[in-house]
């Protein structure tokens, strides 16, 4: 089994701001703007503020740049009621070009675990309008999962047999080789554990410690703070894109890593790290009462 880092969502390239953690602790990634997707901001229901949807957090957050009517790439989608489904929907995430090929070399395949990753700040409603809190940090949060059951191209993908997938931005874009689509398991198994009725992916709708990536001590949200065997002693190999030991850190109980601006996916063989199922299993310990 692989854990991949899966960094999704608005930060300060895409979409321009960080993705709001709410006033009551809840967390909501907002998917990146996407000029070609069918799905509006304001079709994506949240249960945020008086209408429900998202639109207006995206509008206040970005001081209208982006509008509720705009494209909205809603990727990874992870949770049933964020919109109207077709029977027979499972959530998907697509990948594509560059980062896809890195899921590629990686041997990324069924039963490995996608743990989405996003920046995130605290904001504030006054006066009816939505506003992030100065001198809140921006810390990268762990938001969402997905557990592969198939692996898919696009341009393979059987619409006939799967209508209820077309909705998805990535059949929006060029079927090429790369544009791949990743579809949830049905339930969530871990090697060793026996699990209670967790779905195969989803969201962590509350902001916990124990997924926050950033430390509470840093100076930005690059620096992590990870459970200390993430640490690649013993000629380990080391999460993807951070074989350099100049990132890494062996502070008590813990690793400090120092996490790469560029690459959207990260990869962790857990036959080296066997500490990661234990790890895995805490993070979904509460994730019936994040409800």
């Amino acid at each position: 089994m692989k854990i991949i880092l899966s960094r999704k969502g608005f930060d300060s390239s895409a979409g321009g701001v960080p993705s709001p953690l709410l006033p009551d602790g809840t967390l909501w990634s907002l998917p990146i703007p996407d000029r070609l997707s069918t799905i509006r901001y304001r079709d994506i229901v949240a249960g945020v503020g008086d209408d429900g949807d998202i639109g207006k957090l995206v509008s206040d957050l970005t001081g209208r740049r982006i509008r509720p009517g705009s494209g909205a790439h809603l990727d990874p989608d992870l949770e049933r009621k964020a919109l109207p489904r077709a029977p027979g929907w499972r959530p998907l995430f697509g990948q594509s070009g560059s980062a896809q090929g890195h899921l590629r070399n990686q041997a990324v395949t069924r039963g490995d675990i996608f743990l989405f990753f996003g920046l995130f700040q605290q904001v504030e409603q006054v006066a009816g309008r939505y506003r992030f809190i100065r001198r809140a940090p921006r810390q990268h949060r762990l938001f969402g999962w997905l557990q592969v059951d198939a692996c898919r191209q696009v341009a393979a993908w059987d619409a006939d047999r799967h209508p209820w997938a077309c909705y998805h931005p990535h059949f929006k874009h060029p079927p090429t080789p790369g544009n791949v689509l990743y579809l949830a398991a049905h339930r969530l198994q871990l090697p060793h554990r026996t699990l209670p009725a967790i779905p195969g992916a989803g969201l962590f709708h509350r902001a916990h410690p124990h997924r926050q990536l950033t430390s509470s001590r840093a100076p930005g949200p690059s620096h992590w703070q990870l459970p200390a065997w993430f640490y690649p002693a013993r000629n380990r190999p080391p999460l993807s894109y951070h074989a350099n030991p100049a990132r890494w850190q062996q502070a008590g109980d813990h690793a400090l890593l120092q996490a790469a601006s560029r690459g959207q996916e990260f990869v962790l063989d857990c036959h080296h790290y066997p500490e990661a199922t234990d790890w895995l299993h805490s993070l979904f310990e509460d994730v019936s009462a994040d409800k």
